[in-house]
């Protein structure tokens, strides 16, 4: 049952347009392959996980868009009904579009199951580490944002503006992701990939000379 849903969601998520690079199908199957693992990892029931992930950015706007914070409820309504015309077992329904819904960082719901844990922490997973520096750095170019404040690059003496600068988003939310995740196998990799971040912004750094 799984696998041929996975090529039902894969056929149903390329007909779709995307609002930017770094919420492509790519996107899609590495949070699909990281809650995959966190499934096995952690015990979460498959049959919610997996549909969850794949279908969690059906609906895609940018970061700017006025209706950010609504997206993920219309993510979930949406996969919810494709999961409907494809005769996936309703008894997983509700648990899905919860883990949909939950999963957004802009919407601010908790999530109350396992399921949705795992969900929300593999996408949020996928911020971080070498893919996440070029998915922020995709997005702060698509959005025609500075990559960095000329005189304050690391947020020394300021507070952290991502609507401005790139690199901000690393301080305002990026560098926060590890202390938010759910899970113990999710845990350790959020600290994996934030630690090699902070490489990252150190070598930035001496690189622009903190100008």
């Amino acid at each position: 049952m799984i696998k041929q849903l996975e090529i039902h969601c894969r056929e149903f998520l390329l007909g779709l347009q995307t609002s930017d690079a770094a919420h492509n199908i790519d996107h899609i199957e590495r949070v699909v392959k990281l809650a995959k693992y966190l499934g096995k990892q952690e015990g979460g029931q498959i049959e919610v996980v997996v549909p969850a992930a794949w279908l969690h950015d059906c609906v895609s706007l940018p970061k700017n868009h006025p209706q950010r914070s609504l997206v993920s409820s219309l993510a979930a309504d949406k996969a919810i009904d494709f999961l409907g015309s494809i005769a996936y077992p309703a008894e997983y329904l509700d648990e899905i579009h919860h883990a949909i819904e939950a999963h957004s960082y802009s919407a601010d719901i908790k999530p109350s199951s396992l399921e949705a844990k795992i969900v929300q922490d593999a996408d949020r997973i996928d911020a971080l580490g070498a893919i996440g520096i070029s998915r922020c750095i995709q997005v702060g170019t698509s959005l025609q944002r500075p990559l960095y404040h000329r005189d304050d690059p690391m947020c020394e003496s300021r507070e952290p503006d991502d609507k401005q600068f790139t690199i901000d988003h690393f301080y305002s939310k990026l560098l926060l992701i590890e202390d938010t995740v759910h899970t113990k196998a999710a845990k350790r990799e959020a600290q994996k990939r934030s630690n090699f971040m902070l490489s990252f912004l150190g070598q930035l750094s001496n690189e622009i000379g903190g100008k």
